[in-house]
């Protein structure tokens, strides 16, 4: 029989979904005036809604921004947000509140870069299927740098512990992709720049063969934390063969068992205000509709 479909480009492997990126920042406030208001994103109304903590949704994952020191990232978060006369609206109206800050925003060839006020880069994509599938609000990756010469064993790194996907892009082999998502990839750079040390920022997957790993990472001694039935993690990528340390970044770890898995986040529409309101327009699609169907 004629095989008319290539079913390994559905394969996810171990991971399932990138949920959220957390850094610490020492301004709600501020938090807000970015994410929210500039960005135009949206404050989950159910779950940490103090004056601690904010989780800001973007399509089905999230930022987590709990109080503390300012942690940045060393790379970027990549956002698929539709509008991007919009989204420089956005960004331009909270410029002045946002002066004094490390806040930035600048025009490139198929991006928006956003710089937080704290300076975590941020780079934000229309939707494009070849690129970021069906998504179009969503975080559909996020990379880090990483030193010279680490790749190819974070490349191994992946698969033997987590029983993730990887590969090895841009020609030379000096950026390694690990599937963690439909659509959704923790990507790693190398550069020739100096790195600022880890301050703990981290990254939440989902996975379905949780113990496995569990295992493997626990007979290395690389289970940094235990938190809970559902939920443990690290934070060293070491090279399987050789156990060289190749770069630090903690893994939040989360069974597909965990109660929080694929809990339905609601997405506003930013364009909508109360001067604009239209009754039915609240809610921001975070998937193309039927009339942009997958022609696959």
């Amino acid at each position: 029989m004629q095989q008319p479909f290539d079913r390994a480009a559905e394969d996810l492997g171990n991971s399932i979904h990138l949920e959220h990126v957390n850094v610490t920042v020492p301004d709600q406030r501020l938090a807000t005036l970015f994410y929210v208001a500039g960005l135009g994103l949206t404050r989950d109304p159910y779950l940490m809604v103090s004056d601690t903590n904010m989780w800001v949704n973007v399509g089905r994952s999230q930022f987590h921004l709990p109080n503390g020191g300012p942690q940045v990232l060393r790379g970027h978060t990549a956002l698929v947000i539709s509008g991007r006369q919009a989204l420089l609206d956005r960004l331009a109206s909270v410029a002045k509140k946002l002066e004094g800050t490390s806040f930035a925003f600048s025009e490139h060839n198929d991006y928006v870069e956003a710089v937080c006020p704290w300076g975590n880069r941020l780079r934000c994509y229309e939707p494009d299927t070849a690129r970021f599938g069906r998504i179009t609000l969503g975080i559909p990756y996020v990379e880090f740098d990483v030193p010279p010469g680490t790749t190819q064993g974070i490349c191994a790194f992946y698969p033997e512990f987590m029983g993730i996907a990887t590969e090895l892009k841009n020609g030379d082999g000096t950026v390694a992709r690990a599937k963690v998502g439909k659509d959704q990839y923790l990507q790693f750079r190398e550069t020739d720049r100096v790195l600022p040390e880890y301050d703990g920022h981290h990254v939440q997957i989902y996975i379905t063969n949780f113990s496995g790993p569990y295992r493997k990472l626990r007979d290395r001694g690389l289970v940094s934390q235990e938190d809970n039935q559902y939920q443990y993690r690290f934070r060293d990528i070491v090279d399987p063969a050789s156990g060289k340390h190749l770069f630090t970044v903690e893994h939040e770890v989360r069974s597909a068992t965990h109660p929080m898995y694929l809990r339905p986040l609601i997405n506003r529409n930013p364009a909508e205000t109360n001067r604009t309101y239209a009754a039915g327009h609240e809610q921001w699609a975070w998937a193309m509709g039927p009339d942009q169907y997958d022609e696959r």
